[in-house]
C-alpha cells in the first residue's frame, strides 16, 4: 500500500494541497514502511505562477473550473500508483477527483511526515472531517 503526503518542506504535511510543491511517498507492507521517496507536484507549478483567484462551484466550493481539473488531473497522475493522499486541507473539486478515484483522502492535525507514516503503519493515523474549502 502507498500513501501519499504533500509537503512545502519534506519534513511537515502542508498546509493546502495544491500550494505544497513535494509529494513525499512511502510504501508500508506488513505495518512496516519498505520505501519512501519524493515526486515533483506539478500542479503546484501552475498555482504557483498563476494569480490565484480560485474557481467556485455555484454552492461556493473551490477548485472547480477548466483550470482546476487540469491542475488536479497532473497531480492525480503523479500519485495514482497511491491508495492514500494525507493532507491538511484540500478545495472540494480535488478532493472530489481523488477519491472518485478510488484514492482515500485522510485529512490529519499531524503535522509531521515521519509520525504520519508511522502512525498510518500502526494503523492509529487520527482523522479530521476533511477542510474543504
Amino acid at each position: 500500500m502507498k500513501i501519499a503526503v504533500v509537503t512545502e518542506d519534506k519534513v511537515h504535511v502542508g498546509e493546502h494541497f495544491g500550494g505544497s510543491p513535494y509529494i513525499v511517498v512511502a510504501t508500508v507492507e506488513a505495518g512496516e514502511i519498505v520505501n519512501r521517496e519524493e515526486r515533483h507536484n506539478p500542479g503546484h507549478d501552475e498555482f504557483a505562477t498563476e494569480e490565484h483567484h480560485p474557481q467556485t462551484s455555484p454552492e461556493g466550493t473551490h477548485g472547480f473550473g477548466s483550470e482546476a481539473e487540469k491542475r488536479h488531473k497532473m497531480q492525480l497522475d503523479i500519485i495514482e500508483d497511491c491508495d492514500v493522499l494525507v493532507v491538511d486541507r484540500m478545495g472540494t473539486g480535488a478532493y472530489n477527483l481523488f477519491t472518485d478515484a478510488g484514492i482515500k483522502v485522510i485529512a490529519t492535525d499531524v503535522k509531521e511526515i515521519d509520525k504520519i507514516f508511522d502512525l498510518f503503519a500502526s494503523g492509529e493515523l487520527s482523522e479530521k472531517n476533511p477542510d474543504l474549502d
